[in-house]
């Protein structure tokens, strides 16, 4: 790839030069429009490869369109996150028009309609996905298409092989280095005027027809592809797209943010963001949290406590996550644990536990335990679970299983089909976490060996899982996910 093929796909006024990664080089447009296909990104504002893409439309005097791949196959579909994400896409398509731009929501593999859309485009320009999957796709399309590729990265603060070249250990080795690159990062894309307004009456290029309409009734749509309904929708409690995402960003910054310090790990309590879900759809960048949390802490000194505490979440704990993914091949997988970690669970697999219950019995939430049961409840009927009982409702599951091996497997399974965060590098990380990844060891214990535990006397010493209790049965019943007045 020559200098002057490379400088042809990219915008340095623009993007920085970090974020944008040319796949296939180019000297110059192919005929056609300037196609973004969405994936991961799938936002309409702060978006750095949609901006990218109309600043490409402008340089050559051409329109520009988004097309986005519905795949009913997806790895781990389901009803709920389904309908979650083209709630979200039904505001983008609405965004585009306003702005100009084509609009294109085809069934079939993403690879596969992006494909079938480079084949009319004058350049593809994708977002950058960090599953292996997401990855293989944009491996694919690099390597078949005609036109010239670029992907722009924009869902970490900080690009993941800027931050890092490796797999880090843990979050205290990779801190030091995120912090120190922030400043370079922390700048949002300015919108690119639209120089040549997409035709109404146009197709953006591809194969199939456009289900563009259909999204205004998401869940009918879902069900019409044939998407997994077992786990079934969410709605009552959260719907996605960029303006519940917005929502919850303003009430983190003005209700919840001078709590979340102290707050954060009380389950009974709402001192949390609830953006994980919409960071995973790509309906919010993280640098616009970002900004917005430090913005809102300036002139507060509670909130300029908690802070601290956010970033360590938002930034590090989530890059690190992401780093995970990125540089280890066995993300989701029991044996890419660390050795020790792997050792200590093998010494004690045979281990007496206090009881063993079933996959199906675990499922259904029917243990001994009611702060566990309140916990799967909650997940089952919404989608999400307070992050201080993940890691509670993880370590249970390992202490209840014959083997730590199939406790992995049935932790990712459930992580996968009932929360809207699942199948994300950040929930992944959760998983392993729970197993002994980016933790050290603890003294040693019974099953748990010296991989960290947690036990229902922590719940309480700590906190009021009682209360906990209460709160997720009181949703459930009501079918609202209306969130406590005080917000923590």
């Amino acid at each position: 790839m020559s200098d002057h093929e490379a400088r042809a796909l990219t915008v340095p006024e623009l993007t920085p030069p970090e974020r944008v990664h040319v796949r296939r080089a180019a000297e110059g447009p192919s005929p056609g429009p300037v196609v973004y296909w969405m994936q991961q990104a799938q936002r309409a504002r702060d978006n750095p490869a949609l901006e990218h893409a109309l600043a490409l439309a402008s340089r050559w005097d051409r329109p520009a369109c988004v097309v986005v791949g519905l795949d009913a196959r997806y790895p781990g579909a389901s009803e709920r996150s389904f309908v979650f994400m083209l709630e979200g896409l039904r505001e983008v398509r609405d965004a585009l028009a306003e702005r100009g731009v084509g609009f294109a929501c085809r069934a079939g593999a993403p690879d596969e309609v992006a494909l079938a859309a480079a084949r009319g485009a004058a350049v593809l320009v994708c977002d950058r996905g960090y599953l292996r999957h997401q990855r293989a796709w944009r491996a694919r399309v690099a390597a078949e298409a005609l036109c010239g590729v670029v992907e722009v990265e924009g869902e970490a603060v900080v690009p993941v092989e800027v931050a890092s070249g490796k797999a880090e250990y843990m979050a205290r080795t990779l801190r030091p280095k995120v912090q120190r690159l922030l400043e370079r990062f922390v700048a949002l894309p300015s919108p690119v005027a639209v120089a040549k307004r997409w035709p109404t009456d146009a197709a953006p290029p591809g194969e199939g027809s456009g289900l563009e309409a259909e999204l205004d009734d998401p869940l009918a749509l879902t069900r019409r592809l044939g998407v997994d309904g077992t786990a079934g929708s969410v709605s009552a409690y959260f719907h996605g797209g960029a303006a519940q995402a917005a929502a919850a960003l303003r009430r983190l910054t003005d209700c919840v943010l001078d709590a979340y310090g102290d707050g954060r790990n009380q389950p009974q309590r709402d001192a949390v963001s609830y953006l994980g879900m919409h960071l995973h759809f790509g309906q919010v960048s993280p640098v616009r949290v970002l900004r917005a949390v430090t913005d809102a802490a300036r002139d507060r000194d509670a909130a300029t406590r908690s802070r601290d505490a956010f970033i360590e979440e938002l930034v590090v704990r989530r890059e690190l996550a992401i780093n995970h993914a990125w540089f280890e091949p066995g993300y989701d997988r029991y044996d890419a644990l660390p050795e020790w970690a792997r050792k200590t669970l093998a010494k004690h697999a045979h281990d007496e536990r206090e009881r063993v219950y079933d996959p199906a019995t675990l499922e259904a939430a029917e243990t001994d335990d009611p702060y566990w049961n309140a916990a799967m409840l909650e997940m089952r009927a919404t989608g999400y679970m307070h992050n201080y009982m993940r890691m509670y409702w993880g370590k249970r599951i390992l202490a209840w299983s014959r083997d730590p091996e199939a406790a992995f497997d049935l932790t990712r399974t459930l992580n996968d089909r009932y929360f809207l965060d699942g199948r994300d590098p950040n929930s992944y990380a959760g998983v392993s976490w729970v197993y002994g990844r980016h933790d050290r060891p603890w003294p040693e214990r019974p099953v748990f060996g010296t991989v960290r535990s947690m036990v229902a006397a922590g719940l309480r010493r700590k906190g009021d899982p009682d209360a906990y209790v209460a709160k997720v049965e009181r949703r459930v019943a009501a079918r609202s996910a209306v969130l406590d007045e005080d917000c923590g």
